[in-house]
């Protein structure tokens, strides 16, 4: 972090990177538990699958709404709101599945409960992500954005590994393995406390209009001013499109990379029951998945923390290796029956992914101006969140048809991603001006 501690100081960048970290942890923390779960209810693999379903599809429709009132209402106001949905919709998804377990009521209401929790982070917990990254492309200079926006992503990208990979071990007596969804509704509740002790308010004096101007940085973060958060003319400026030819080739690879990268979180767990002879020991198979998941967390830490800013990266060449790493891993994984298999392939799988996730947001945030951070980043979160929309149901339920044809649908994604996007991704990171 102390590269950029001129920029953002130290402590209010932990806040953003904590932020981001439960935001994606709270869209995949329970990818580790949930096929357990629903081994025990008696849930078909691909209704447990669409139960994410309805909070995907209202992310995508809100993120780009929070991403402009990010611009107008602050962006700590914005973080505030998309953790307050967070730790609400995990509480309450935690104690729907508690009653199902418990018996207290039935399967099928059981998940029609989580399904409605869920839209609250899909709903609200959608403002967090653009918030954090409109805050750090508005203090970083071109030179630095590309680190910054990687940090933040590493987070984003680590918490859709991290949450399922620790949720096994939340797994408490009484609670059982509703204990997860309740522990991480607690750790909403400390990066909310955090969020308002630790960053300071930025709300906008004047209503904004989008832009997201540079700000004076040698004593820190300013207040932003009419100037600063208005343009002169707005009426004269184009708001950005998503056929916009800068960002576009940035965001067909990060929805093709992403309907990969969600086909394979949503059906490890399900493989794993079934190479490892786990159905009727589902609590054995959480751990176990657990086990799995935490391998390809370190995997994508030595891929954003180690590899992206030793070798110095640029967001092109991150998202053609990533994407290839990544073809390689899911084949392996596909093909592994054996522990030890299965995690070497998911390992591979989620280096590679790690790679292609900072590059794809970077990408997209250095091909516009600063005026249009805030729209480019609810893209990317709107991206980011589409991949878990039906990639994950249409996953499990090719799988259970064959095992291969799920994984060599994944495979094909990212290959056609390598050939495609060594002509279509040119631009190595250069901003455009203001």
């Amino acid at each position: 972090m102390t590269a950029i501690a001129r920029s953002i100081p130290a402590d209010r960048m932990a806040v953003l990177f904590a932020i981001m970290l439960v935001a994606a942890a709270g869209n995949t923390a329970m990818q580790s538990i949930l096929p357990a779960i629903g081994a025990k209810l008696h849930i078909p693999d691909v209704w447990v699958s669409l139960a994410f379903s309805w909070s995907a599809l209202l992310w995508v429709m809100t993120a780009p709404h929070w991403a402009r009132q990010s611009d107008k209402r602050g962006r700590r106001a914005l973080m505030a709101l998309g953790i307050v949905g967070f730790l609400a919709s995990m509480a309450l998804c935690g104690l729907a599945l508690w009653a199902g377990l418990s018996g207290a009521i039935s399967a099928s209401t059981t998940f029609i409960l989580f399904a409605l929790f869920r839209s609250l982070y899909g709903g609200l917990g959608s403002a967090s992500p653009p918030a954090v990254q409109a805050y750090v492309a508005a203090r970083t200079d071109a030179e630095e954005r590309t680190q910054a926006l990687s940090l933040v992503s590493s987070s984003f990208g680590l918490g859709t590994v991290i949450g399922p990979a620790i949720a096994p071990f939340f797994i408490l007596p009484f609670v059982g393995l509703a204990g997860p969804l309740l522990v991480f509704a607690l750790i909403g509740l400390i990066v909310l406390v955090m969020l308002r002790w630790r960053l300071p308010n930025d709300t906008p004096r004047f209503a904004a209009r989008g832009a997201i101007a540079p700000y004076p940085l040698s004593a820190g973060p300013a207040e932003p001013t009419a100037e600063d958060e208005n343009d002169r003319d707005p009426s004269t400026q184009k708001a950005l499109g998503w056929r916009d030819p800068r960002v576009r080739p940035w965001l067909l690879a990060g929805f093709f990379g992403g309907q990969a990268q969600a086909m394979m979180l949503g059906v490890i767990g399900f493989l794993i029951l079934d190479r490892l002879h786990l159905r009727l020991k589902p609590d054995e198979g959480a751990a176990i998945t657990g086990i799995v998941l935490m391998a390809g967390a370190f995997a994508t830490l030595l891929a954003q923390w180690g590899l992206i800013p030793l070798l110095k990266m640029t967001p092109r060449t991150t998202v053609l290796y990533g994407a290839a790493l990544g073809a390689a891993g899911i084949l392996l994984t596909g093909l592994a029956q054996d522990l030890h298999a299965i995690v070497i392939g998911f390992a591979l799988a989620s280096l590679g992914f790690g790679l292609f996730r900072p590059g794809f947001t970077a990408g997209a945030s250095l091909s516009v101006s600063r005026r249009d951070q805030g729209s480019v980043a609810g893209m990317t979160a709107s991206i980011n969140g589409s991949a878990y929309i039906v990639s994950p149901a249409v996953g499990v339920l090719l799988y259970n048809w064959h095992a291969m044809v799920s994984y060599g649908l994944m495979a094909l994604f990212c290959g056609w991603l390598v050939l495609w996007g060594w002509s279509a991704l040119q631009q190595e990171g250069h901003q455009p001006q203001a």
